[in-house]
């Protein structure tokens, strides 16, 4: 078994140690060392990296037999079996944060709603927690948020120890241990007694701040995004700047920004009321002027129209507002990225536009379907001439 020295000091970053065994986990060469600082992925938190020998470290996980084991960027020299580690601090020292403020929001959210933590999961981004709750009040969140901040600012001691089944039972734990034998178990003083593996700080001020950053509702359980320390500084000085952002182009104080968008969405909703109609008249405007400029047919004419990046609805619209207004056969195509087609008939016309479509359709590598008096269909781009020789040769 490999003596995992992040037990006993979660702050170690540089340690010697001598390689046991030289393995090869998922293709990458790797080894197993009799001491190590790294921490491996498990219950939820990610994996240390880092370096051993100068040889970056990728990823450490424990083997079935308990041997923790070092995946390497590349094989380490085998010239001697001493070798020196370093820790990643930075990232050890965010799941650090990460990891106590979830013990503490876990615990906040006992206290205060009686929510169970089912879940966890230390991100590259955020970090979850799993709730055995339902519904949460955006109220009850920010109880629970108080609560959170409250205990780390009071900068309480967090200390980790392993315990026997004798005082083991006699603790308030959170929830009980998923092991056998002695367990580590992770006290924030006067708050919290968990069952934990993980890396933590050791007083929660470290910790820095926790904030709750979206509730995620599935079905029984709710999902809580949260950030702490670095994560949560990081996402204010984004959150901040999108505002000041967003204040100067709207020339308005950020405290105002909610009016001023309630401003700016009346009206958007009158102009998009606006250019409705005026769409419609237009629409009228040049149903008429296809119409007349239509080939006589027998009893009926035909529409026919090729445009440069018309797209599938307008096609759609002109073709039932010339069909519905007169005794017409339409064929029109908007050509941009792809060829749209439209092919419609009147009631009255003895017409099988379906099938025109399906002939075109073949001509220009595309597919489409409908009805008799009404199909559509695309294809790939084309020329416009190409286009217009199609359709008109259809009829």
């Amino acid at each position: 078994m490999t003596e995992r020295l992040y037990y006993t000091d979660a702050y170690c970053t540089c340690f010697s140690a001598r390689v046991i065994e030289r393995v090869t986990w998922d293709g990458r060469p790797a080894v197993v060392l009799d001491r190590s600082a790294f921490y491996p992925a498990s219950g939820g938190q990610p994996a240390d990296q880092g370096a051993l020998g100068g040889v970056a470290v990728v990823d450490v996980q424990v083997r079935q037999d308990d041997a923790v084991v070092h995946v390497l960027e590349s094989p380490l020299p085998k010239d001697g079996k001493e070798i020196e580690g370093e820790i990643d601090w930075p990232r050890r020292f965010d799941h650090m944060q990460q990891h106590t403020g979830q013990h503490v929001l876990s615990a906040a959210f006992g206290r205060v709603l009686d929510a169970d933590t089912v879940g966890f999961h230390l991100g590259t981004d955020v970090s979850t927690i799993d709730l055995n709750v339902p519904r949460l009040a955006p109220e009850a969140v920010a109880s629970v948020e108080d609560l959170v901040n409250q205990v780390v600012w009071e900068d309480r001691p967090v200390s980790t120890r392993f315990v026997g089944s004798d005082e083991l039972a006699a603790l308030p734990l959170r929830r009980p241990p998923a092991v056998d034998g002695p367990v580590r178990i992770v006290e924030v003083s006067d708050f919290d007694v968990n069952p934990c593996g993980g890396t933590h700080v050791a007083r929660t001020g470290e910790i820095g701040l926790v904030r709750v950053a979206r509730l995620d509702y599935r079905g029984d359980e709710t999902r809580v995004e949260f950030l702490c320390g670095g994560r949560a500084l990081r996402d204010y000085r984004v959150r901040s700047a999108v505002v000041d952002q967003l204040a100067t182009r709207l020339t308005v104080g950020y405290w105002e920004l909610d009016q001023a968008v309630e401003r700016l969405q009346g009206e958007a909703k009158q102009l998009r009321s606006d250019l409705r109609r005026a769409r419609a008249g237009l629409l009228k405007v040049e149903v008429a002027e296809l119409y007349e400029t239509a080939a006589p047919q027998g009893t009926y004419r035909v529409v026919q129209r090729v445009w440069d990046g018309r797209d599938p609805g307008e096609l759609r619209a002109l073709a039932q507002e010339l069909t519905s207004r007169f005794e017409v056969s339409v064929l029109l195509a908007g050509v941009g990225e792809r060829t749209h087609l439209c092919f419609a008939c009147s009631e009255g016309v003895e017409l099988d536009m379906a099938a025109l479509l399906q002939e075109a359709c073949a001509q220009l590598g595309g597919k489409g379907g409908g009805k008799p008096h009404l199909a559509q269909g695309s294809a790939p781009a084309t020329g416009l001439a190409r286009v217009r020789a199609v359709i008109s040769d259809l009829m």
